[in-house]
């Protein structure tokens, strides 16, 4: 199942909090995913620093499962809202049958 995970804002966390051995890790952490195919892509919005996630996991529980094992959800300074995808349907109306 593929799943978009959006990173949201905590509050009371300071940009001074995100160390370059802290984000050192979480690139290394998210390195493995992507490497293994549950993180199949990733960004950063580009109106504000935040990352958007494309996985493939069994379920949107297995998902958030995975993002906790990143070393930024550990240490609580970052939280995804984790949202399942399913295919657009709307194709099927062009090849319906008239009457």
């Amino acid at each position: 199942m593929k799943i978009l995970a959006m990173e949201k804002d905590v509050p009371d966390v300071r940009d001074n909090m995100f160390t370059e051995e802290l984000l050192s890790a979480e690139a290394a952490r998210v390195w493995v995913l992507y490497q293994t195919g549950v993180i199949r892509e990733l960004y950063f919005r580009s109106d504000r620093e935040a990352a958007v996630l494309v996985l493939e996991c069994p379920s949107p529980e297995d998902a958030t499962r995975v993002l906790a094992t990143l070393p930024l959800v550990e240490r609580n300074l970052i939280h995804f809202e984790v949202v399942p995808l399913r295919s657009y349907p709307g194709f099927e109306r062009l090849f319906q049958r008239r009457k």
